[in-house]
């Protein structure tokens, strides 16, 4: 019998990182965090202002469905299911796989995902303008209202008195459901593709079924919208797309590829490790995780590029990134960065 167990990866190995190190590393990155969750609050804010709101048909079938009073996953809900849970499942992940501290922190970037979504989904919903598939019940318009001659209809015409429902009628393109749902479950499905290395040329199918069980929480959420007519099907597909898109670029920030024989590892931090200088005080020879990681990258790293706590992928040393511009169409990177030429089977230290 196949067992399958869940532990995909060994944990970290345990490296000291002192109380002085841990703040200098979680204050290098506090300006992130409140750049990202004031400019989200900002950018959310902008559902109380009016929005542009396009004309419509009086006989568009599409937009005659019923307003449903009751939504079958109201916005207090989405946010549990999308942000909250995974924010509440990442953690149980690391403690029965990386066991990583660093690893908590970068799962955190989960909420960047959504704030990116978010943000982006309310611009877009706010200057769009299409109708929903319940705009005419919102409307109420006047018995007998037609079309004007080789026209359509304006917003003017209707008699609903509570102007969030009315203003909230033109704000179908693109879901916001589909959108936010898909960046956090998203966001999971990612993260436990990566530390159940699901494309370790193996092939398990009970890893697939768990990575992407999120993603069929996410689908479930978005075609709730259109069974309460709150979105055209088209809207619930670009919402799911976009959000997804955005998990993916959040997630690839802060980890390296899913084809990546360190996937389950976060990227190193910013600043340099405690011990080291620019002539290089790390001693001669590079740990297990980080040997693993230069030879996938292809990157020479000498030891003063090492920035990570145990149990991270280093990243090559920025001042690098001069020669990259230089080379201009040089030859294609096979590893994780940028820039650097394929692996060659050797690293040299």
């Amino acid at each position: 019998m196949v067992q399958f167990p869940f532990r995909a990866t060994h944990p970290s190995p345990r490296g000291t990182v002192t109380n002085a190190r841990r703040r200098r590393l979680l204050l290098s990155y506090l300006p992130d965090w409140i750049l990202t969750i004031v400019l989200a609050a900002i950018f959310l804010s902008l559902d109380h202002i009016e929005g542009y709101r396009r004309v419509f048909s009086v006989t568009d079938t599409s937009l005659r469905h019923p307003y449903a009073l009751h939504e079958r996953i109201p916005s207090w809900a989405l946010y549990i299911i999308a942000i909250i849970a995974p924010l509440v499942l990442m953690p149980i992940v690391n403690f029965l796989t990386v066991r990583s501290w660093w690893d908590l922190h970068n799962s955190q970037s989960l909420i960047l995902a959504a704030a990116l979504t978010g943000s982006f989904t309310q611009v877009v919903k706010i200057t769009v303008g299409r109708p929903r598939p319940d705009l005419i019940d919102r409307c109420r318009p006047p018995a007998g209202t037609a079309n004007p001659d080789f026209g359509l209809t304006s917003w003017t015409v209707c008699t609903q008195t509570d102007n969030g429902i009315l203003r909230d009628g033109f704000r179908s393109f693109f879901s916001g459901h589909s959108s936010i749902s898909f960046a956090g479950l998203g966001f999971l499905s990612f993260y436990l593709a990566g530390k159940l290395h699901l494309f370790d040329s193996r092939g398990h199918a009970g890893k697939a079924w768990l990575a992407l069980s999120p993603f069929m929480a996410a689908s479930l959420v978005a075609i709730s919208r259109t069974m309460d007519y709150r979105h055209h099907w088209h809207d619930v597909l670009v919402g799911s797309l976009v959000g997804t898109v955005l998990a993916y670029f959040s997630y690839r920030m802060y980890y390296p590829s899913l084809a990546a024989p360190v996937c389950h590892r976060p990227y190193s931090p910013r600043i340099r490790e405690e011990g080291a200088s620019e002539n290089g005080a790390h001693g001669s020879h590079l740990p297990m995780h980080q040997t693993e990681a230069a030879e996938y990258s292809g990157v020479r790293i000498n030891d003063n590029d090492l920035e990570a706590a145990p149990g991270t992928v280093p990243k090559p040393d920025p001042g690098k990134l001069e020669d990259v511009w230089r080379e201009g169409n040089a030859e294609e990177s096979g590893g994780l960065n940028h820039g650097v030429k394929p692996p060659t089977g050797k690293h040299t230290v």
